[in-house]
C-alpha cells in the first residue's frame, strides 16, 4: 500500500491579529514560506494549530486559502484536522477539508471528557462512515482520551476509511505494532521528540511536525537524512538540536513557543489567547535571546 503521507508535514500554527480574528495574509505567506523551504504538506487545524479556538467558518476559509495556495504545486498535499466534542461537528469539518480538496482528515478522539476505548471505536467508525475522505487517527492523549495501540489496529485494520494513525503521544508502540503486524497502513509520528527513533526502526512513513512551521529547514533536514541513514553523524547532530529546541519550548503551553519563534523570523507577530503573565513575557523574552544564539545549529541562516 502507498502510503497517504510520505515525508515532512508542518503543523502549521493559525495566525491571529490582536482582536483575534484570522490573519489571512499572514497565513497564506506562511504556508509558501514553508514551500520554499522544502515541506512536503501541511497539517492544519490540529493541536498546534488551536484547533479548539477555531470556528467551523474560520476552519471553511482556511482550507480554502491552503487549497488557493497549493494550486501552482502539484506535489504539496494537505491534511485536516477535525477535532471536535462530538461526531457530528467532526462530520461537519471533515466534508468541509474534503471539498476543500484535503488529502486526508485526522481525526482526534473527542475532546474534554475522558471516554473508555468502547466510546473512541464508536466515535471513530461513526465519522469514518460520513465524511468523504481518507482518516488518519490522530492520537493525542496530552489533550483527549488515549487510543490504545490495540484500539488503533482494529480500527485501521476493519474500518475501510481509517488508513493509518498520526501518533502524537511521545510513544512509538502503535507504530511499532502495525508495522509487525504487517497492516497496510500509513503510520505517522505526531510528536517531534519521538521521530529520530522512529526513523532508527524504520517504523514510519513520515512526520506531521510542530517545529517544522517554526523550523522548517531543521525538520526537513532531519526526516530526509533519518531516511538515506539514521546511524551517521550528521543525523546525530541534527538529532541534538532537535533535542535542544525542544527543552526550550517544554515550558511554554504548546504552542506558544513556537509562535515565538516564528514572530522572531518575521513570520507572524505572536498573539495568546489571553494576556501574558509577567513570568511568562521574561520566559519569552529569555527564549528569543536563547534563539538569537542559536541559529546556526538550528539550521536557521
Amino acid at each position: 500500500m502507498t502510503p497517504l503521507l510520505h515525508g515532512t508535514y508542518a503543523a502549521v500554527l493559525t495566525p491571529r491579529d490582536a482582536d483575534g480574528s484570522i490573519n489571512e495574509a499572514l497565513f497564506r505567506s506562511w504556508l509558501n514560506f514553508l514551500i520554499s523551504r522544502g515541506v512536503d504538506g501541511f497539517a492544519i487545524n490540529g493541536a498546534t494549530g488551536e484547533f479548539c479556538l477555531v470556528t467551523e467558518p474560520e476552519f471553511d476559509r482556511l482550507m480554502q486559502i491552503v487549497a488557493e495556495t497549493i494550486q501552482d504545486h502539484p506535489s504539496i498535499r494537505f491534511v485536516a484536522g477535525v477535532g471536535a466534542a462530538g461526531s457530528a461537528a467532526a462530520i461537519r469539518l471533515g466534508n468541509l477539508a474534503a471539498r476543500a480538496g484535503a488529502t486526508g482528515l485526522l481525526l482526534p478522539m473527542p475532546y474534554f471528557f475522558p471516554y473508555s476505548q468502547a466510546d473512541v471505536k464508536s466515535f471513530s467508525r461513526t465519522v469514518a462512515a460520513s465524511v468523504q475522505a481518507p482518516i488518519l487517527l490522530y492520537n493525542l492523549p496530552q489533550f483527549t482520551s488515549p487510543l490504545a495501540p490495540a484500539t488503533s489496529l482494529e480500527l485501521i485494520r476493519d474500518t475501510d476509511n481509517i488508513v493509518g494513525i498520526k501518533d502524537s503521544s511521545g510513544s512509538l508502540d502503535t507504530l511499532r505494532l502495525l508495522t509487525s503486524e504487517g497492516i497496510p497502513a500509513t503510520r505517522i509520528v505526531g510528536n517531534d521528540g519521538a521521530l529520530a527513533q522512529a526513523l532508527v526502526e524504520r517504523v514510519t512513513d513520515g512526520v506531521i511536525s510542530g517545529v517544522a512551521c517554526a523550523l522548517p529547514e531543521l525538520m526537513t533536514q532531519l526526516y530526509r537524512m533519518g531516511c538515506i541513514d539514521p546511524l551517521a553523524t550528521s543525523f546525530e547532530h541534527l538529532v541534538a538540536s532537535l533535542k535542544l529546541f525542544i527543552a526550550q519550548l517544554d515550558p511554554f503551553p504548546t504552542p506558544w513557543g513556537l509562535k515565538i519563534i516564528a514572530e522572531a523570523r518575521n513570520l507572524a507577530p505572536a498573539t495568546f489567547p489571553f494576556p501574558l503573565a509577567p513570568e511568562r513575557v521574561l520566559q519569552t523574552a529569555q527564549f528569543t535571546a536563547w534563539f538569537a544564539e542559536h541559529r546556526s545549529e538550528l539550521q536557521v541562516q
